[in-house]
């Protein structure tokens, strides 16, 4: 982390975003299209001059995206603020939820992006709030300022403390004891689980990322649910082990934004598909996250309990070793067979 980043100064631009507010980065002037309204752009751009910031995975589905722009969905796309463009018509801009309701949208033109990098860490930062990666730029006073070494400082996982433990016998390990980690600025609280007693093999580790409606609900468009409680039972048949629990919902974009993909996924577009249409990365889960919270447990070898190569490789890129990679596969139903089918066929799942 830099010296002079402040992770405090991205956790009020996020608060500020979330409510509606403009923020500044490194010299653009920002106001997020899903918190704003037609009176609070009125104001923040009265020209309507200022030009609408996405990113390039929504921008190719508008058709205004190259090749070298598409190779990476979170890179930013400046759309010119054409006089038609007023806040609904930049709402269905931003949103593929409504390309079926308005298929006419345009024509547009891109501009070239000023400030290329505080526009990518503006779409960054878009996705760690929960919002849509989509924002007006202008000349409104901003109610947060920050910088890009900030909006990294705010997510380095090194800043991970542990806040609390406590024993929590659980369904199929009652002799488990849960951890609470969290860092100074993010309202995201982690958690992990260890079950049995450390016997000197490297142990069992399960990485889960939050998923309220798989997890809680019972939802069968996922496996989350059941792999949760699987991974439980797999973790104290094999002596000891750790579950992971990671704040990371929806793939590292959020709750609201994984019920976007879902309604995209209605509409016939797979888990692949729907994270880039919305301007995400297929991934963006942060693996540092759970590095940090095996180093703060004093487990720096594992047996990893995953068919996905990329948190093994996620992993070692951190500096943990994983000794094994432990399959978890469970049988899909009605609901969640093409869902599982995406993982194998486009996402590399060892199924």
């Amino acid at each position: 982390m830099s010296d002079r980043a402040n992770p405090r100064a991205a956790a009020r631009a996020v608060d500020a975003l979330r409510r509606g507010w403009p923020i500044a980065i490194d010299g653009l002037t920002l106001l997020a299209v899903e918190t704003a309204d037609a009176d609070r752009l009125a104001t923040f751009d009265p020209p309507a001059t200022g030009g609408v910031l996405i990113s390039s995975g929504r921008a190719v589905t508008l058709k205004l995206a190259n090749q070298l722009e598409a190779a990476d969905p979170t890179a930013p796309v400046l759309v010119d603020r054409a006089p038609w463009i007023d806040f609904p018509a930049a709402t269905a801009l931003a949103d593929p939820q409504f390309d079926l309701a308005t298929p006419l949208k345009g024509p547009f033109r891109t501009l070239p992006v000023p400030h290329p990098d505080a526009a990518a860490a503006a779409l960054r930062l878009a996705r760690i709030a929960g919002l849509l990666p989509a924002f007006f730029l202008g000349s409104g006073a901003p109610e947060a300022t920050a910088t890009a070494a900030d909006i990294d400082a705010h997510e380095d996982a090194t800043r991970l403390v542990i806040a609390t433990r406590a024993r929590l016998p659980v369904e199929g390990a009652e002799d488990a004891e849960i951890v609470a980690f969290r860092s100074p600025e993010s309202a995201d609280e982690h958690i992990a689980l260890l079950i049995g007693q450390p016997n000197g093999d490297a142990p069992l580790v399960r990485l889960h990322s939050e998923c309220l409606t798989g997890d809680v609900l019972g939802s069968l468009k996922c496996d989350c649910g059941p792999q949760l409680h699987a991974a439980i039972h797999a973790i104290q048949h094999s002596g000891w082990g750790i579950l992971l629990y990671l704040r990371q919902e929806g793939r590292g974009i959020g709750l609201v934004n994984k019920l976007r993909a879902y309604a995209l996924q209605d509409q016939g577009f797979d888990t692949v598909d729907a994270n880039t249409r919305l301007g995400f990365a297929i991934d963006a889960r942060d693996f540092g996250v759970a590095a940090r919270m095996l180093s703060l447990l004093g487990q720096n070898r594992v047996r990893l309990l995953t068919n996905n190569p990329a948190k093994v490789a996620g992993l070692e890129a951190t500096g943990v070793t994983v000794a094994e990679r432990v399959p978890h596969a469970l049988p899909a139903n009605p609901h969640n067979a093409r869902y599982l089918a995406t993982k194998r066929d486009r996402t590399g799942h060892q199924l």
